[in-house]
């Protein structure tokens, strides 16, 4: 299962990096492809270019400069906000799970779910944009009734892995919470 190709639901190629730690202790890693340079000159050369026509037009001089500005923020909102180089989770058999997310700039967001709280991890299915997708979830237990599900936390939100690569991570995860019950 390590560094295996996958792709995502727009078929663009992701990768799994699985690592077990221990019997009760393992650990994914789904890797989005990096930025595009190629893209990100393409994308301002085409603003700019438009900023210089309508300058030669206006011959207003803030027209390049609220370009230049507006592309420069653009590209580091991009990268500290949407761009995710990798999601991983961390599933540790007596604690819980921890979730992950790397942002393109260095950026990170962990979340920790008590293994108290989680009543199971499941294989879901939706429909986004005239599909059907699956995506991985973890069903957390109503306090008040052990056996309702009180909210659902989607994994992997966006890598957004096809059906294969989640039935790895949702196999090796029910390995692990079997042993803990």
């Amino acid at each position: 299962m390590e560094d295996e190709t996958y792709s995502d639901i727009s078929g663009k190629t992701i990768s799994l990096d699985y690592q077990k730690h221990s019997s009760f202790c393992s650990e994914f890693t789904v890797s989005s492809p990096k930025v595009s340079i190629g893209k990100v000159m393409v994308y301002t050369c085409c603003v700019w270019l438009l900023a210089y026509i309508v300058f030669f037009f206006t011959e207003n001089t803030a027209v390049l400069s609220g370009a230049i500005i507006v592309t420069l923020l653009g590209m580091m909102l991009y990268i500290h906000f949407v761009k995710v180089d990798h999601e991983s989770l961390l599933v540790i058999g007596s604690l819980g799970i921890q979730v992950s997310s790397s942002y393109a700039s260095g950026r990170e967001i962990t979340t920790f779910i008590e293994m108290s709280k989680i009543k199971d991890i499941v294989i879901n299915e939706a429909i986004y944009m005239h599909q059907i997708i699956y995506y991985l979830c973890v069903l957390l237990k109503d306090q008040s009734e052990v056996d309702t599900v009180s909210s659902v936390v989607p994994l992997f939100q966006s890598s957004k892995p096809r059906l294969n690569c989640l039935v790895k991570v949702y196999k090796s995860c029910q390995e692990i919470l079997s042993k803990c019950q």
